[in-house]
């Protein structure tokens, strides 16, 4: 079995600028790049998980997502990091384009992208690892032995003094990703 690294992208990886779509808008976090290195340095598999009802609302198209996907998974490769796969959810309950109108399983926080990866790449999820900004990205957590970091300050002041404290289950605190990998690595 593989032990994975499950990532969200936009907030965790590149800074998230409202439904990106565009490679010259794509911007990483600073030390992203040392944070995944050191994950995959320790034998983590990297996996991308990305809502993306950008598609659904219309303002650019899965092809535009693709794009960017694309050039986003060279650069990285380029940059010595390999992403095993990424996931992403075009669909959003009220989008404008009926193709992608509806309430699927694989929207962060449901799980269908998660047990999709881990199904695929045979993932030991207590040996795993999730790592995002929203606290909809630790989902995995309630229902599995998953251990999850929140990277951000931009949620509600609550959830993020909640993680602190341990009020969620499974769930830590990490400044950034690079944060996040040492504490994973050194066991924290």
């Amino acid at each position: 079995m593989n032990k994975a690294i499950f990532l969200d992208r936009d907030g965790t990886i590149n800074i998230d600028k409202a439904y990106l779509s565009k490679i010259e808008d794509f911007e990483y976090i600073p030390n992203v790049i040392e944070g995944l290195r050191i994950l995959q340095d320790s034998g983590f598999l990297l996996i991308v998980m990305t809502n993306q009802s950008g598609i659904a609302r219309g303002y650019y198209t899965e092809e535009d997502f693709l794009k960017l996907n694309d050039w986003m998974l060279n650069d990285l490769k380029s940059k010595g990091i390999n992403i095993a796969k990424v996931y992403y959810c075009p669909h959003y309950s009220s989008g404008k384009i009926e193709k992608y109108r509806m309430d699927c399983e694989c929207r962060k926080p449901k799980l269908g992208m998660y047990e999709d990866a881990i199904q695929e790449f045979d993932i030991a999820v207590e040996q795993s690892f999730t790592i995002g900004d929203k606290i909809r990205d630790l989902s995995l957590c309630k229902k599995y032995n998953c251990h999850g970091y929140l990277i951000s300050n931009l949620e509600k002041e609550t959830v993020v003094n909640d993680v602190k404290n341990g009020q969620y289950r499974n769930i830590k605190f990490a400044e950034d990703l690079l944060s996040a990998a040492k504490k994973i690595v050194g066991g924290k």
